[in-house]
């Protein structure tokens, strides 16, 4: 293809034409062995017209000066033609129109030697040919800029859709740790505080930790749904993960009783504002009595108690879980990831979470999240 040739061959190409025009010169001895050697003369340097545009016009038009003042007439004069373009359509327009300033002068020291009586149609011929050359090397010039504008555009919008895949990816990711981690820890911790219960009570009391072993088997098996409803979303032809149900606020009545069965008592006060509460906030509010129940049964001991309190107004939501175990015992579960995802669950709301000892000891994590009600109307559009 004509596009697949680099500048080089095409530098070649012209100088080749140029030397080709001197064959019907030699052949009808017109300008005599003089005119070849300016054909020859005028070729050469365009095989460097590509890196030298402009010194390479400038030699070109100081040997067709030459060729004037000797008064030789040569075809390969459409050198200048040649180097004209190449500067329209790789220099900056002051050059392109300084060199056809110069070409222009060129015609009319032409006109005035050698086109005696043929004046304008000589001068309309030869100038429509300079400003066809400045022309059409403008043209490639303009042509060029804008493919390469075109390229680097499209190589940033793919570096950005790149990046932006990235992000979504690495958020996806940091979702479904926060999903799994909660899962995972909350119910392992209830199951292996259901065991240990039913473990102490086997013997003396066979019907409790029979109890306590149905219980743990009912929570392993919802851990278990709820992992491969997580891990449905990884999968690209999974069409029902986006429609299973997320655990809201409702949910958190089964989540206090597993921890009561652990041997937590928990005292449980919601709001019934807080039921209607925007799906996305009613699992971040799950999610956070959990992870801090959880905590509890870790650290606070079996003699301790809890209490959960969620109030949610119409301007914000808050939500308190606070125990009656050591402060000291609660510390060591403050630097996990547990606390880590639930300030992101919270921040994606615009909410804070704070966690830390409580006034009359235990520990106490806090959530705050403001609400947003849509603007009324004016009725007008």
């Amino acid at each position: 293809m004509i596009r697949s040739l680099r500048p080089r061959r095409w530098d070649a190409i012209s100088a080749a034409v140029v030397v080709l025009l001197a064959v019907p010169e030699l052949a009808a001895r017109h300008g005599g062995p003089g005119g070849v050697a300016f054909d020859l003369a005028f070729a050469i340097p365009l095989l460097w017209r590509s890196h030298w545009p402009f010194p390479v016009f400038l030699v070109t038009a100081g040997i067709a000066f030459v060729q004037w003042v000797l008064g030789i007439r040569v075809l390969g004069d459409a050198a200048l033609l040649i180097a004209l373009y190449t500067v329209a359509s790789r220099e900056e327009q002051g050059t392109a129109l300084a060199a056809a300033g110069i070409v222009e002068f060129g015609v009319l020291l032409a006109l005035a030697s050698w086109f005696h009586g043929e004046h304008i149609r000589s001068f309309i011929g030869l100038t429509g040919l300079v400003a066809a050359a400045g022309i059409l090397g403008r043209n490639i010039r303009n042509r060029r800029r804008l493919l390469a504008s075109l390229e680097e555009r499209a190589a940033r919008l793919e570096l950005e859709r790149d990046q932006q895949g990235k992000l979504a990816a690495a958020a996806e990711r940091a979702r479904i740790a926060r999903e799994l981690h909660d899962v995972v820890a909350h119910n392992l911790t209830v199951m292996i505080a259901l065991s240990d219960g039913a473990g102490y009570a086997l013997r003396d009391a066979p019907d409790d930790a029979q109890r306590a072993l149905e219980t743990a088997s009912r929570t392993g098996r919802d851990a278990l749904a709820e992992m491969r409803r997580l891990l449905g979303v990884l999968r690209e032809d999974d069409q029902t993960a986006e429609s299973d149900p997320q655990p809201g606020v409702p949910q958190i009545d089964a989540l206090v009783e597993q921890v009561r069965a652990a041997g937590i008592p928990v005292s449980y006060r919601v709001s019934p504002a807080s039921r209607a509460l925007p799906p996305g906030i009613q699992l971040t509010m799950f999610r956070i009595v959990q992870e801090a129940l959880t905590n509890t049964l870790k650290h606070a001991g079996l003699t301790a108690t809890a209490e959960v309190e969620l109030i949610a107004s119409d301007t914000e939501v808050r939500l308190t879980v606070s125990d009656t175990g050591t402060a000291a015992a609660a510390v060591n579960g403050n630097g996990g990831s547990g606390l880590r995802g639930m300030r992101e669950r919270a921040a994606v709301y615009g909410g804070v979470v704070q966690a830390g000892p409580g006034p009359r000891g235990g520990w106490v994590v806090g959530a705050q999240i403001p609400l947003h009600p849509p603007a009324e109307s004016d009725g007008s559009e």
